[in-house]
Parts: structure tokens; sequence; C-alpha cells
């Protein structure tokens, strides 16, 4: 039996590489073999036991690649073609999927031997790391590939597309919860790689005053580069104030929470105008308490819109379209490169923030 190399999970606070088998195909699947995969602050999460996998599952959810072999049903694509795949990679016969929340649906049962379009859960439409093998491996097994693999656009670079499966896709999402028009004010609450997204896509849509948050002045620079028209640190003056001043005591249009504390998340609230929208992108570890003059005691018109970032082929091939016509430019988003065999290297610099890290980029 052949075996690859894999990043897996072995317990809190311990990711080590180790040899598995290269998956079987089955008719439905594609094996890619991967060229260039990244860490998410998600992978994080998972590192520290603060978000449950289960003990030697491969983590990594962002692949970019070449397909190595194809399932018997799967036409479309060839072997050798270069693909990304969706983070959120569901079914899309599911009920979920046909009811408008694909990232939403009944992978979680699968394990069970059940039919994975018969359930809603929250996130279980996120397969790689979490319900199955992901993608910090030689190769990774792509479900339901017809529907997830999407074909890199010739010219493209695989660090150019490596932001589209997730933090990319993620932070277009929350510029497209936050009901931008164009001429908004949008107020954008932390400037780590998704919260980077999160303002290149907001300026995409039309937002004419773009303000971003963020305690690291490296991150607020880079923050002016995919579309800041105004930064503010944190530690240097109270946002809402700055915030109310910039907009004539009226409040920003819209805020974006890119972080996933309890501060972010009030701070944004507090910042737009009754009738606004906070578009919450964070992975919240406690609970979150809603202050109640803020929320004008449930009576302001306010709207809060949480969001899994979408997969799926044609929103990836929407993705890579942006970023070939050049309205964008990722790239600069990854600071650093390690081999996967440094992959314990690699999540000791990127947990700790250290170097001026936003992605590193993975090869095996």
């Amino acid at each position: 039996m052949r075996k690859m190399k894999a990043a897996v999970f072995v317990e809190p606070g311990r990711i080590e590489l180790t040899e598995k088998p290269i998956p079987d195909v089955g008719p439905n699947d594609a094996l890619v073999r991967i060229t260039t995969t990244t860490i998410c602050g998600t992978d994080v999460h998972i590192l520290k036991g603060e978000y449950p996998v289960a003990k030697g599952l491969t983590v990594g959810h962002e692949p970019v690649g070449v397909i190595e072999k194809l399932g018997s049903a799967v036409t479309g694509y060839q072997e050798g073609q270069r693909v990304i795949a969706g983070a959120i990679c569901p079914n899309f016969n599911s009920y979920a999927a046909q009811d408008g929340a694909p990232s939403q649906d009944g992978s979680y049962l699968i394990p069970q031997g059940l039919c994975g379009c018969h359930g809603y859960k929250a996130t279980a439409g996120w397969r790689f790391g979490n319900l199955i093998d992901g993608t910090q491996a030689e190769y990774v097994l792509v479900p339901d590939a017809q529907a997830n693999l999407a074909p890199i656009p010739d010219g493209l670079s695989d660090e150019q597309v490596l932001m589209c499966p997730d933090i990319m896709s993620t932070g277009f999402k929350g510029a497209e919860n936050a009901n931008i028009r164009i001429g908004d004010t949008v107020v954008i609450f932390a400037q780590g790689p998704i919260g980077l997204c999160a303002t290149a896509g907001a300026r995409l849509l039309g937002a004419s005053t773009i303000i971003a948050v963020d305690g690291n002045e490296h991150r607020l620079g880079v923050s002016q580069k995919l579309g800041a028209d105004v930064t503010l640190n944190f530690k240097n003056c109270d946002v809402v104030d700055e915030v109310m001043k910039l907009t004539g005591g009226r409040g920003a249009d819209s805020a974006i929470e890119a972080l996933g504390t309890q501060g972010t998340f009030e701070s944004a609230l507090r910042c737009i105008k009754p009738g606004g929208t906070l578009s919450s992108l964070g992975v919240y570890s406690t609970d979150l308490h809603i202050p109640l003059s803020a929320f004008a005691a449930g009576l302001g018109d306010h709207k809060i819109n949480t969001a899994l970032c979408p997969g799926g082929k044609e929103r990836m091939r929407r993705l890579m379209n942006v970023i070939a016509a050049q309205r964008v430019d990722l790239g600069v988003l990854v600071t650093h490169h390690y081999r996967l065999d440094d992959i314990v290297a690699a999540y000791d610099l990127f947990a700790h923030q250290r170097d001026g890290v936003l992605k590193v980029a993975i090869k095996p």
C-alpha cells in the first residue's frame, strides 16, 4: 500500500507529521496531489484543543494541487489538471444545499453510514480537516468532486489562488453579508488574513470609505494596499468615537467583525447606524452578550449576519476570475514558505504570530 506524509492532530498542543495510506478513490471522488496548502487560524484552534476533531485526523482545508486520479462518475476533468477545491466541500444534492445553505449540510452523518443529503448541522459542509482527512498532506481525497473541483486558469500561480478556498471566500462573504452599497462607509474590525480579504471585498463592492481597525501597524499598512481609506489602531484611540467623528455622528453603514471576541463584536455593533448591518465572521469561543444601548433595546432595525465561507466550484471560479482580472492581488498575504517536512515549525511561527506572518505557503 502506497503511503504519504500527512500532518495529523495527536492531542491538544500537538500536531505531528506521520505517514498514512494514500486514499482509495470512490466513484464520486478525486485524488488530488497537493502542490501548495496553508495553515488557517481554525487549524490553530484545533491544535490548542479549542475545536474538537478526531485524534489522527489529517488537518488543513485549503488545497491547491493536481488531479492524480478521478472517480469513475466524475466527468469534465482530466488527470494532471491543476485545480483547487473550496475549504467547504458540501454535497450539493443535499436538502441544505437546495435550501440555499450548502455550508450547513448533513455531511456529519456519513461516518455513521447514513446519507449526508438528509441532515442539517452548522458547519457540517466543512469536511477537510474537520470530518474527513484534510489538505496538509501530499494527497487529499476530494468528495463530491464534480461539484467541488475548480480548474485553475492558465497563468495563475499557486500563491495567487491559495487564498480562494477559504480566507478570500470568507472575507468576501463578510463584505457581501454587510449589504454594502455604492458610497457606503464600512468599518472592519481585525486585519488578519480574513479581515484583509473583507477589506478588499468591501472595496470591490463599492464602499467609498473603508475604515480598518487593528492593533498591528504592519497589518494596517497591508490593509491600505487592499483598499482601506482610514486605519485606526485601537491601542491609540477610542475606535467607536473615531468612527462617529468620521461619519459626522451618523455611524457606519455596516461593520464587519473578523476576530471573534466580545470586545470586537460589541464595538462593531456600537459603530453602525440605526438600520445598519453587522456582518460577523469571527469564530467565538465564549457566549456573546449584546449591550442594550448599542442594540437600541431591539428597536434599531439592526441586522446581524453570520457566515461560514461558501464553497463549490462556481464560487471558486468567480474568485479566481477576480484574481485573473487583476482586481485584487492576495499573493501579498503569503509572507512565509515552508516544506511539509517542517510543518510543526510553521505551526509554531503562525500560532505565535512572529515575524510579521500573515499566511504560510506549505509545499510537500
